[in-house]
């Protein structure tokens, strides 16, 4: 007598199947997070006009238009300042910590970087706001921001910013944080391995 077929045999166990293809998935998602914060620390400079675009931020190389120049004489904004390096041979600060001013009011303050190395070094400066919706009421009309800066090796460099705060800005929102992040340019490390690399011709 032949032996009675198992019914289960040739199956595919479904709940086994939903939990590969539950992990597979899940396994997708974290490999595209990797890879996203590589690139995005990376290459946080170069993608920088990209991430504006996508998320809506202005962009870092243009003025803002100062869309209301009434000044509001009733209410003070606290403006603190805040710098930062991010594998920079800099030192960075703002010359005064904290300003009170006027929405729609022209400010003016200055920061100031020094190159420590004996090379130069050409950094930029990536712009961020507390809280993140003070962004859009942050009318910077001149900022070191716009372009990249390189400074000479031992160079001191005072660099200002002048900005206007939207007098739209809510009455309920009255300290704003303007942080600097200065990042290393590429080609920096490579140029300072040449300059070590060739010291200059040999005297005869």
């Amino acid at each position: 007598m032949s032996a009675r077929a198992n019914p289960s045999r040739g199956r595919s166990d479904p709940r086994g199947v939903e939990i590969a293809r539950r992990n597979r998935t899940l396994l997708g998602k974290l490999g595209v997070i990797v890879v996203a914060m590589f690139g995005f620390g990376y290459a946080l400079v170069p993608l920088y006009e990209k991430i504006c675009e996508v998320t809506g931020l202005r962009d870092i190389d243009r003025a803002d238009t100062a869309v209301n120049t009434q000044v509001d004489g009733t209410r003070f904004v606290r403006i603190e300042f805040d710098t930062n390096l991010h594998d920079m041979p800099w030192k960075f600060r703002a010359l005064q910590f904290t300003a009170e001013v006027h929405p729609g009011a022209v400010t003016q303050v200055e920061f100031e970087v020094v190159n420590t190395t004996a090379h130069p070094v050409t950094g930029q400066a990536i712009p961020s706001y507390g809280p993140r919706n003070a962004a859009q009421y942050f009318r910077k009309l001149e900022c070191f921001c716009f372009a990249k800066q390189t400074l000479a090796a031992g160079e001191t460099r005072r660099m200002p910013v002048v900005f206007v705060i939207d007098p739209a800005l809510p009455k309920d929102l009255n300290t704003i944080t303007l942080s600097y992040t200065f990042f290393a340019v590429e080609g920096n490390r490579a140029a300072a391995r040449d300059k070590e690399s060739d010291p200059g011709e040999p005297t005869t």
